[in-house]
């Protein structure tokens, strides 16, 4: 019988941290939901789903120390895009900080896959300050750090081309990636928090799926019923819209995520681990009949 634990989710109405609580509250843990947003169609989405919603704000001590202080398990991220880089960095050292004073039993950190690797993209460089101070703080703590998401692909800067029939992407066409499914990254945190002390000091990078993006192209086509093209986004083109997301297509050409998915699998049976096949079959593509907003 799995220890229940009661878990303090950050950025719990946002992609990743939602499927973090998802998960953990279909385990029968206790989930406290942080968020800014407490009127938000997320955040009460999550209190109808049994987790507990909390306001807090991770550049507020105060605020994560007070939400900290009944829970055994942390789980924190932060979000580059929304915040910037300096930012994420600045609030996730502070709501680290206010883990340790609150007496966190066990801090879960979400990097990013080689963050640790000198990879000099910018936001993962962001996400690796963040975890060395977590390295350093001298509590419990894992580093749960996921490759790419399998959700990209309907990501706002790129489900108007998929619209169009198109995957567009800033990588040549037979370049393999890993990816992971959100569902997935839901489900390996919540097996780190009930593996607890069995992870303690331990970092992950973990993937579901690894497949070039023509293949990619062919599995999209099939799920979703009509053809859909691959189309190489040539790297200047990207690095005119954004240097630090350039820096990383260039990163995976060049270099790319290596994460051991058949130990993965082997090792953390309770996570469904979905390819990308998978992950596509299931997903509801009604997405791409709704003009967007």
């Amino acid at each position: 019988m799995t220890t229940k634990r009661s878990v303090l989710v950050a950025g719990a109405t946002g992609q990743q941290g939602g499927a973090v609580a998802r998960a953990l509250l279909s385990r029968g843990h206790r989930v406290k939901a942080l968020t800014r947003k407490l009127d938000s169609d997320a955040a009460r989405a999550l209190a109808s789903a049994g987790a507990d919603v909390v306001s807090g704000d991770l550049s507020d001590t105060a605020s994560v120390v007070k939400a900290a202080s009944d829970v055994d398990t942390m789980f924190l991220m932060g979000n580059s895009y929304e915040a910037g880089m300096e930012a994420e960095t600045r609030q996730g050292i502070i709501a680290a900080d206010a883990a340790k004073a609150a007496g966190i039993g066990h801090l879960v950190y979400s990097s990013v896959a080689d963050a640790d690797k000198k990879t000099g993209i910018p936001h993962f460089e962001s996400k690796y300050l963040v975890e060395k101070h977590v390295t350093g703080l001298g509590v419990p703590y894992t580093i749960s750090a996921p490759v790419a998401f399998m959700e990209n692909i309907v990501a706002p800067w790129s489900i108007g081309a998929l619209r169009q029939g198109t995957q567009a992407f800033a990588m040549p066409p037979k370049r393999v990636l890993q990816l992971v499914a959100l569902a997935d990254i839901g489900a390996f945190v919540a097996a780190l928090v009930e593996r607890r002390e069995q992870v303690f000091g331990k970092r992950f990078d973990f993937a579901g799926d690894e497949l070039s993006g023509e293949e990619q192209a062919k599995i999209l086509s099939q799920a979703i019923g009509r053809p859909i093209a691959y189309q190489e986004i040539p790297i200047e083109a990207a690095r005119q819209q954004n240097e630090d997301a350039a820096l990383m297509f260039d990163w995976f050409d060049r270099v790319g995520y290596d994460a051991d998915i058949p130990a993965l699998h082997r090792d953390f049976p309770e996570v469904r681990w979905h390819s990308f096949a998978d992950w596509a079959r299931e997903f509801d593509w009604s997405v791409l009949e709704r003009t967007s907003a």
